[in-house]
């Protein structure tokens, strides 16, 4: 990547919810956008962390048996092996970042496909 990406232009071309966009690649990482609403299956990755930074409104990350509001501008890393669900009442924004070609459900069976904006 040689130029820069703007987030919010990349997130006002989705209109879906819990389907990641690829945004940029730093590393061996996926930089992605997507948006929340309602509640996402609870799941885990054996292998990796998950990263979420929250750009607008406001999630919750449930984990196990407690729960935790995350704000804009706050970020929530679930450590790799920990059972999470995220979920929020009214749409909210996130940037996520994961290993490339790791499945957002942590199963390739039931996740979604992640598309390049």
């Amino acid at each position: 990547m040689t130029k820069p990406v703007n987030i919010a232009a990349k997130l006002s071309q989705i209109n879906t919810h819990w389907d990641p966009h690829i945004i940029a690649n730093y590393n061996d990482n996926d930089i992605m956008v997507v948006k929340f609403q309602g509640e996402f299956p609870f799941h885990l990755h054996e292998d990796t962390d998950d990263f979420f930074l929250v750009l607008r409104g406001e999630m919750v990350m449930d984990i196990e048996e407690t729960s935790h509001p995350v704000k804009a501008g706050e970020i929530f890393v679930v450590p790799k092996g920990v059972t999470h669900r995220p979920r929020s009442v009214a749409e909210c924004e996130v940037l996520l970042i994961e290993p490339k070609g790791v499945p957002n459900t942590g199963d390739p069976a039931t996740a979604s496909a992640k598309s390049r904006l």
